[in-house]
């Protein structure tokens, strides 16, 4: 599941410059995003398919198979620090938004069981 948030964060952080690591632009601030629930349900409804997507959004959903599969591989630590406050802002603050990315991307719990050590890390275990 973690690998999923990684994957949430990146449609607020990246666009896609090669394939080996994604590229954070500077005008995007993770932090705003996340205090503004209309901008986040938007990405949300992007990557779920209910909605209209900027193209970090398109990108985002393109990506997301692989990286659930391979754990987010081409993230640098500045994916992974926006990442972490994803990931916390959503369990925390919005856990029915949580519930709905891993009813969509984690239908059987696969990637849950996959990245459990990784949330418990993080302090996110149920």
């Amino acid at each position: 599941m973690t690998a999923i948030v990684f994957l949430l964060a990146l449609a607020c952080l990246k666009t896609y410059v090669s394939s080996q690591e994604y590229l954070v632009p500077q005008n995007i601030d993770v932090d705003e995003i996340l205090k503004n629930d209309r901008l986040t349900r938007n990405y949300l409804d992007c990557v779920l398919g209910k909605g209209k997507c900027t193209p970090e959004g398109e990108e985002l959903k393109k990506d997301i198979p692989e990286a659930l599969q391979n754990g987010c591989a081409k993230c640098n630590e500045k994916h992974k620090e926006g990442v972490r406050k994803v990931i916390h802002h959503l369990i925390e603050n919005k856990p029915n938004w949580w519930q709905e990315l891993e009813s969509k991307f984690d239908p059987q719990g696969e990637y849950k069981k996959k990245y459990d050590e990784l949330l418990k890390k993080e302090g996110l275990a149920n």
